[in-house]
């Protein structure tokens, strides 16, 4: 976080007479620091001198200075601390410094308040990028493995950003005969990675769909903008990917997961969006009755459940009544699938 923030250690680590208490999502949720209490251990603190980007990033994560015994402090709550401490190996400072790099990274003509108001945000796209660096290399021993040395970033700028965002870059790339192209400019929607969870009834071999509407097929005149789909939603800034899918489906279904199954993990529209999805079978039980009307008030989510036959998904997906990708693939997905989960569970 020094390094990010480009705050200079003075000096020694300076030990306090207070442990820490709470802020187990500092650096990731503004405002949550943990708090000093007096005569519950002792902390660890190093002096720095500060500059313009821990000024900047104090002002988006509501850091404030406060003093004691003569010492100016930032990085906790002013008021003594009472309740659980701080859980040191919980925390996730790899993403706290990965959202400072991209608070940092946004234009200084943007107020502190706005970046603030997005942090929900740039947490899910810190994260997907952490994600993104670290995981498998897609395509195999079939494409040549190239590296940040074959992509020369010339210039870019964000000409959007609310919930989701635009980012605009002129850059040049490695070609297949070696070279690199012209300078090309490409603009690239942003958003942060995503589950989709398919609930299935091994023993019923039904599936529960959800129905809600939808912006994008509105905006293009489809005549039906409400689609069938699988539950789905973000990956939350510090949330695991299958936790996330087991919270989608107790949000937009009232469903208890029993069991996931990775299905197929993909960049649905890689030419300009960012979007990563990760795609479950979550076993569930699937009784009459179980599909109803769910979703987040605070979010104006209107989802309807619908319960149907893994055969009579299939034929819809085959005569193009399904329109919803994911949903098109973790069908046939499961279809070829099914006797091999089923083996499996019954090992289980």
């Amino acid at each position: 976080m020094l390094r990010v923030l480009g705050a200079e250690a003075i000096g020694a680590p300076v030990t306090l007479a207070a442990g820490l208490i709470g802020g187990g999502r500092a650096g990731i949720v503004a405002g949550d620091w943990p708090a000093l209490s007096p005569g519950r251990g002792e902390t660890q603190a190093v002096a720095v001198r500060p500059g313009p980007a821990l000024w900047r990033y104090a002002a988006v994560m509501g850091l404030s200075v406060w003093h004691l015994a003569g010492r100016a402090l930032m990085g906790v709550q002013a008021q003594p601390g009472d309740g659980a401490a701080w859980p040191r190996s919980d925390w996730l400072p790899e993403l706290a410094a990965a959202i400072a790099r991209e608070i940092l990274d946004q234009p200084l003509a943007i107020e502190p308040e706005d970046i603030a108001a997005r942090l929900p945000m740039i947490g899910v796209w810190a994260e997907s990028r952490l994600r993104g660096a670290s995981g498998p290399v897609s395509g195999g021993d079939l494409v040549a493995r190239r590296g940040a040395q074959d992509v020369r970033l010339h210039g870019r700028r964000e000409p959007y950003a609310g919930f989701f965002s635009v980012d605009v870059w002129n850059l040049s790339h490695r070609t297949h005969a070696g070279g690199f192209t012209p300078a090309i400019t490409r603009e690239g929607f942003v958003m942060g990675d995503a589950v989709v969870v398919l609930p299935w009834d091994p023993l019923r071999d039904r599936i529960l769909l959800i129905e809600q509407f939808r912006f994008g097929p509105a905006l293009r005149r489809d005549p039906q903008p409400w689609l069938l789909e699988p539950i789905a939603g973000r990956v939350d800034a510090g949330e695991a990917v299958e936790a996330a899918a087991r919270r989608e489906a107790r949000e937009e279904a009232d469903l208890h997961l029993r069991h996931l199954f990775p299905a197929v993990h993909h960049y649905p529209s890689p030419g300009a969006v960012t979007e990563f999805l990760y795609l479950y079978v979550g076993i569930a039980d699937l009784p009459d009755g179980v599909a109803g009307v769910h979703g987040l008030d605070g979010e104006a989510e209107d989802i309807r459940g619908h319960l149907v036959g893994r055969d009579r998904l299939l034929r819809m997906v085959l005569q193009g009544q399904i329109t919803n990708g994911p949903l098109a693939l973790l069908a046939l997905w499961l279809e070829q699938k099914a006797p091999d989960l089923r083996r499996e569970l019954a090992a289980s």
